[in-house]
């Protein structure tokens, strides 16, 4: 199946859904899957490309034209220089200290605020309870455009996108600005994270298939 036919059957699931597919922006995941994929999700309107690693990611970008590329991964401050102002938009910033590293270098770099709302140890993200503070402080220094997390590894995600929601709606009300993007849902449970009020999915095997070894 292609990666055209694919998008055809997620936008069909994002109505059943109750969501309008052309108010729902898809981050195509292409970790792991080389150029050809990446050319062949261009072609079936997919602009929006996702990698979680940088240097495969800077690899990409030389022999793929016409994408925007967002970084999803976490990024190590020895990245950062790599990383700001190549990614139209770093989704993983979860802390002040990284966000002054990255405006050292671009301070126009769009970014989300990253947060553990799963609260899973393996997984990035500023804890919830710090949130507020790293919101107010990424604000002040990066074009803040909203919020991301991932659901747990098991059982439920709603409550878990819930309360990103909750985090984004007064994080709006506190600064008096507007966030337009929450970043939450992937292949396995984007319908429930449309439930909740997702405005972004990430999206890789439901769209390419299963990862290549």
């Amino acid at each position: 199946m292609s990666v055209a036919e694919r998008l055809a059957a997620v936008r069909e699931r994002i109505e059943r859904a109750g969501r309008n597919p052309d108010d729902v922006a898809i981050v195509a995941v292409t970790k792991g899957f080389g150029p050809d994929a990446c050319r062949e999700a261009l072609r079936a309107g997919l602009t929006l490309l996702g990698e979680n690693r940088v240097q495969e990611a800077l690899a990409k970008m030389e022999v793929v034209d016409g994408a925007r590329w967002h970084l999803i991964g976490h990024l190590q401050s020895n990245k950062v220089r790599h990383a700001a102002g190549r990614f139209a938009v770093i989704q993983s910033v979860d802390t002040v200290k990284l966000a002054e590293q990255i405006a050292r270098t671009h301070p126009e770099q769009q970014v989300l605020v990253e947060v553990n709302v799963s609260r899973e140890r393996q997984k990035s993200g500023a804890p919830p309870d710090q949130a507020r503070d790293v919101i107010a402080g990424v604000a002040r220094l990066l074009d803040l455009r909203g919020l991301m997390g991932m659901g747990p590894s098991e059982g439920d995600p709603t409550p878990a996108f819930a309360e990103l929601k909750r985090l984004r709606d007064e994080a709006e009300q506190r600064l008096g600005k507007s966030m337009p993007i929450l970043s939450m849902g992937m292949s396995g449970d984007f319908e429930l994270a449309l439930a909740a009020g997702s405005t972004m999915l990430r999206l890789g095997q439901v769209l390419f298939g299963p990862r290549p070894a």
